[in-house]
């Protein structure tokens, strides 16, 4: 099975510990399909967090390009069962001309402007994470998903 590749852009590089967790999964998607990362730099720390916000979404929003199906994580996104993102993955996936493309925003969340420009807006349950933990969780929901589409002995209801 050809599956379009998944894009994933990221505010901010993640530190070791994430990064290894990130690449447990990273590694193990790889096996269904492409998965490209986009790290976009985190604004200036001494700036108030509105304008740091601003300026990252900024950056989000130039990174994406036209066949990038935007996919927001957000508290207030609608929250879905493993199986039912594997099957939201599956119908994002069908598209030939448009790619899913999931945002992770920095440590202040998402500025509105990319919050506009995405097509979902998803969520990991009502509680907030911190973006680097959100980050491998995205990664391993979207392993689970993979898994789930195939059959194949990772989850149990």
């Amino acid at each position: 099975m050809s599956l379009k590749p998944l894009r994933i852009i990221t505010v901010g590089k993640p530190h070791a510990f994430w990064k290894e967790a990130g690449e447990h999964y990273l590694e193990r998607i790889s096996r269904f399909r492409k998965v490209t990362e986009s790290v976009i730099k985190d604004s200036d720390p001494a700036l108030p967090t509105e304008r740091r916000v601003e300026e990252e979404g900024k950056r989000i929003l130039a990174a994406l390009s036209p066949q990038d199906v935007a996919v927001c994580l957000d508290e207030k996104g609608r929250s879905m069962t493993s199986r039912e993102f594997s099957r939201f993955l599956e119908g994002l996936s069908t598209d030939a001309t448009r790619r899913p493309c999931f945002i992770v925003g920095g440590p202040f969340g998402l500025h509105d402007s990319v919050r506009a420009r995405a097509r979902h807006l998803i969520a990991f349950g009502p509680q907030t994470f911190p973006h680097e933990l959100a980050r491998v969780v995205l990664l391993e929901q979207l392993y689970r998903a993979e898994s789930l589409v195939r059959n194949m002995p990772y989850h149990h209801d």
